[in-house]
Order: structure tokens, then C-alpha cells, then sequence
């Protein structure tokens, strides 16, 4: 499968996270293409259309979106669209409060209407437990993709799949 990871880091703990999804995406034997919100563009990466797009960001001032992320996804639905293969992760602190924690997450996922789960993490990646969930929750959506229902098929094939019921 072809996969884009594209997140956007202000302090690393994004790329961390972001890390840690390619290399277990590479794990398994699929093709990933790699790109840093504001350091590259989707240009970049070749081809525009992928099998997934996985996308990750930190969470900006009351829980906004940070601009060069915002920028790769203007640049990701003028080549592509929507696409219905959309996951997203990111990082937060909800020591800014819960109605903001890992807000560009959620703002990244509502506006691309994506029914993979998300995956908050607060602050960074820590250790084997942190590491645990970042894994099943790649594996999960790499499961989601493979369930996707091609045209004609019931959408209850990626069974769980609805993000208010299933955050990793």
C-alpha cells in the first residue's frame, strides 16, 4: 500500500509520534512517503494520490490548527480531494484545558469527515505504553484501509471505524 505521513512539529513531539507510525508502516512492508508541514510541500512527495493519508499535527493557540499544516492540506484537496482514506494523530497538553487538547486533531478530522479513529497523545510519546498505542493504532487503520469498501460495497465492512466511538 502507498501511504503519506505528513505532519506538521513544533517542538518534535509530533515528528515523534509521526516516526514511530512510518516505521511501523515500512514494518510491515508498505511504501511510505514523508512530509514536514512547512519544510516541504506535497510536491514533494511525487505522486499526490496515495492508498492512505495519514496526517499529524500539534495543537496550536486554543486548540487551532497550526497555518503550515492548514497550507499542506489546502495544497493535499486542490490535488486530490477529500479522500475518504484519512487518518489523523497528533499531539496536545491538556494543561491548556480539555475544550482545546489535541483540537487541530479534531479540526483535521471533521473537516475531512474521516471515520478512522484519531490518536491523541498528551505532550509526547512515552515509553512502552505510548509506544503500544501509536502501534495498534497504526495497525488499526492500516485494517481500516484494507475493509475499505470499494464502490457499491456496504459501508459496514470497517466495522468501529466511527472516531466518537473509537480514539485510540
Amino acid at each position: 500500500m502507498r501511504i503519506l505521513i505528513a505532519f506538521s512539529s513544533l517542538s518534535g513531539n509530533t515528528r515523534d509520534v509521526a516516526r514511530q507510525v512510518r516505521a511501523r508502516c515500512e514494518a510491515l512492508g508498505h511504501e511510505v512517503s514523508w512530509i514536514e508541514a512547512g519544510i516541504q510541500a506535497l510536491t514533494d512527495a511525487g505522486e499526490p494520490r496515495h492508498d492512505l493519508y495519514v496526517l499529524g499535527a500539534w495543537t496550536d493557540n486554543a486548540g487551532r490548527t497550526p497555518s503550515e499544516m492548514k497550507a499542506l492540506i489546502a495544497e493535499l484537496v486542490a490535488a486530490v480531494g477529500k479522500p475518504a482514506q484519512l487518518a489523523v494523530f497528533g499531539t496536545g497538553e491538556t494543561q491548556w484545558g480539555e475544550e482545546y487538547y489535541c483540537g487541530a486533531v479534531r479540526r483535521i478530522a471533521a473537516f475531512f469527515g474521516t471515520r478512522y479513529p484519531r490518536l491523541e497523545i498528551e505532550q509526547m510519546p512515552h515509553g512502552e505504553r505510548d509506544a503500544l498505542r501509536i502501534q495498534r493504532w497504526t495497525d488499526r487503520i492500516l485494517t481500516c484501509t484494507q475493509r475499505m469498501p470499494g464502490p457499491g460495497m456496504p459501508s459496514e465492512t470497517i466495522e468501529n471505524a466511527d472516531p466518537a466511538r473509537f480514539v485510540a
